[in-house]
């Protein structure tokens, strides 16, 4: 039995859908900033100061990227005297992926980064 076009159609939206929650975390993971600050609390939990000093970025930056991370629930953060102590959530789960991801990288060499819609040579040295 064949799928009408209406009902292909139909099934190709929901499988997007379906997809919508992985491509929301993937988006977590897009900006380098983010992603070194995950690899940085993977060491243990650090106050946004400690981040800071570590990237040398701006203490409103690193407050943007750690919202954007505690939205996406791949960290927390707890109450220390005036400061916040921020941890990873899934420290083995995130782990395993950004190890999966340096897998894949390595199988497809420079080719992400010569991407024309999201690698570092159509950006200048800008990932997006």
């Amino acid at each position: 039995m064949s799928m009408t076009t209406t009902s292909r159609q139909q099934h190709a939206i929901g499988e997007a859908a379906a997809l919508n929650p992985a491509a929301c975390l993937f988006h977590g993971f897009s900006d380098p900033h983010r992603l070194a600050i995950l690899q940085h609390l993977s060491l243990g939990e650090h106050r946004v100061v400690d981040l800071v000093a570590h990237l040398g970025l701006a203490q409103s930056t690193v407050s943007k990227h750690l919202a954007c991370l505690k939205d996406c629930g791949l960290v927390s953060s707890r109450p220390q005297g005036r400061a916040s102590m921020f941890s990873l959530n899934h420290t083995d789960a995130l782990m395993d992926l950004l190890s999966a991801a340096e897998r894949l990288l390595a199988l497809t060499g420079d080719a992400v980064t010569l991407c024309a819609n999201h690698g570092t040579t159509s950006h200048g040295d800008e990932v997006q």
